[in-house]
């Protein structure tokens, strides 16, 4: 399953900084707009101390944990729908991916360029979206022209069955048309299944996940701890909008990104000081940023674990046993025959999988079973 999130902002919020640490792969991230003229792109491993466990409990040889690709975009700026800066090829590797992470910068300092000349977070913000939306309202008007031909014959002949298609694509392109006219997302409405299937073939930026990254640096000041307002002016954007964010210190974690364990902790320790007395900013904000990547995406994690290997199954929420094990080989959906499921937790307290056996926690489950997060799954074809 191909997941890939996009991250965007405007130049010299810290992407390709954040890039280099969730990725530990070294991309230009010098201090002046464009240095990132190509997209990089990064696999990286979702955190999940249960996978390591179930190793651990199966004395297996190989571990392998779910993963999302992390693709750093150069920077958007304001006419990047018109073709301003490197516009047009911004908005198509964003295009392409399945979410979008919105990095934001929330700290002051005058030697690291800010586009616009100051920091305002929701400013930031709503250049980027704008310019999304006018991206999407071209797309929208052009498909809107060119159904039309289609909707006049469904309109002369009721029974034309493409024409009663193209009167039904043409109504949701309008609901499309005034959400993004009042400069809003279309990832804000509510789509029936059927309009959801016409709005995903246009592939429009707006319809896309989006979680906002509030980039921090250690001894600057930042927004939460400045009383001009614009701290308070972020939070009320984020709750109006009911978005996802994660605060980060795209520096520090840059730092740290070669350093695992106790290691990493001791190191970040003595990177911060006495810095900042923000308990959160010890925390390790790459894995966080991950995990709530991964459930942006609406994601699950399955587990197969034996002595050969274990492995974490990324699926979509709601997949069926039978959908589920297409993310082992697609010839799964349709030779399923059945699967045994046990929870994670269940299967590491009772000590094996005879005793969970024995304890009827092991369940033999068919075609409409719906896959939860964390079972430990077998399948039988």
């Amino acid at each position: 399953m191909s997941l890939s999130i996009g991250i965007v902002g405007l130049p010299n919020v810290g992407k390709s900084t954040l890039f280099n640490a969730l990725t530990k792969k070294s991309v230009p991230a010098e201090n002046y707009p464009f240095c990132t003229i190509d997209p990089s792109v990064g696999v990286v491993a979702v955190p999940d101390e249960r996978l390591y466990k179930l190793a651990e409990f199966s004395k297996t040889q190989k571990t392998i944990p779910a993963i999302i690709e992390f693709v750093d975009i150069a920077g958007l700026v304001k006419g990047a729908s018109e073709g301003e800066g490197l516009g047009n090829k911004f908005l198509q590797n964003i295009r392409e991916v399945d979410a979008i992470l919105e990095i934001v910068r929330i700290f002051d300092d005058s030697n690291v360029i800010h586009v616009h000349g100051g920091v305002d977070p929701v400013s930031d913000i709503e250049v980027i979206n704008l310019e999304l939306v006018l991206a999407d309202q071209d797309t929208v008007l052009k498909r809107i022209s060119n159904v039309q031909k289609d909707v006049k014959r469904g309109e002369s002949n009721p029974s034309d069955a493409r024409g009663k298609e193209a009167i039904f694509e043409a109504e949701v392109l309008e609901k499309a048309k005034a959400q993004l006219d009042a400069g809003k997302l279309l990832n804000q409405l509510e789509w029936s299944e059927k309009e959801a299937l016409v709005v995903k073939g246009l592939h429009l930026l707006t319809m896309k996940p989006i979680m906002y990254g509030l980039n921090k640096k250690a001894g600057a000041p930042n927004l939460e701890n400045t009383p001009d307002g614009r701290w308070e002016k972020l939070m009320n954007f984020m709750k109006e909008q009911k978005a996802q964010y994660v605060i980060i210190d795209a520096g520090i974690e840059n730092e740290l990104k070669d350093f695992e364990g106790s290691e990493r902790d001791e190191m970040r320790e003595a990177l911060l000081g006495d810095l900042s007395s923000d308990a959160s900013a010890k925390e390790d904000g790459i894995d966080d940023l991950i995990k709530a990547g991964y459930l942006l995406l609406n994601l699950i994690t399955y587990f197969t674990t034996g002595e050969k290997e274990t492995r974490a199954w990324t699926i979509g929420r709601g997949w069926t046993a039978p959908l589920a094990g297409t993310a082992i080989h697609t010839d799964f959906k349709d030779k399923f025959i059945r699967a045994e499921v046990v929870f994670w937790k269940d299967l590491l307290d009772a000590s094996s999988y005879g005793i969970a056996r024995e304890k009827g926690l092991v369940r033999t489950e068919g075609k409409e079973y719906i896959v939860k997060d964390g079972d430990v799954m077998e399948f039988r074809i």
